[in-house]
């Protein structure tokens, strides 16, 4: 794909996070996404830390390619990251947490 001209935002997924390494979304084949916004919201009392990994295609979840790892989300708080990642065709955005309790959101938008 050449003409990156075009661009629609879309929400690339919503997802409980487990304490189990999850994909939320995976860039469709022959695209590429512009990855915009995440947001956190941890629904319980307690602190729980989480992890987001940007992964290539055919590659795993790891320190490599963590864009957070470990950070801890107070009880009953949103947290929020605006940035600019752009994400290859097969590539992921997986999540794992310490514990259940969070729920993620993640936007941007696909060339077209």
């Amino acid at each position: 794909m050449s003409n990156y001209q075009n661009v629609t935002p879309i929400q690339l997924g919503q997802a409980a996070i487990t304490t189990s390494v999850a994909t939320v979304y995976t860039v469709p084949s022959a695209s590429v996404v512009y990855l915009k916004d995440i947001d956190i919201c941890n629904t319980s009392a307690t602190a729980v830390n989480i992890n987001v990994y940007l992964v290539p295609s055919g590659s795993t979840a790891s320190t490599s390619n963590a864009l957070f790892y470990s950070v801890s989300i107070p009880g009953y708080s949103t947290m929020q990251w605006t940035g600019t990642q752009l994400l290859n065709t097969s590539q992921t955005v997986q999540v794992s947490a310490s514990a259940t309790g969070c729920t993620i959101i993640v936007s941007g938008g696909q060339a077209v």
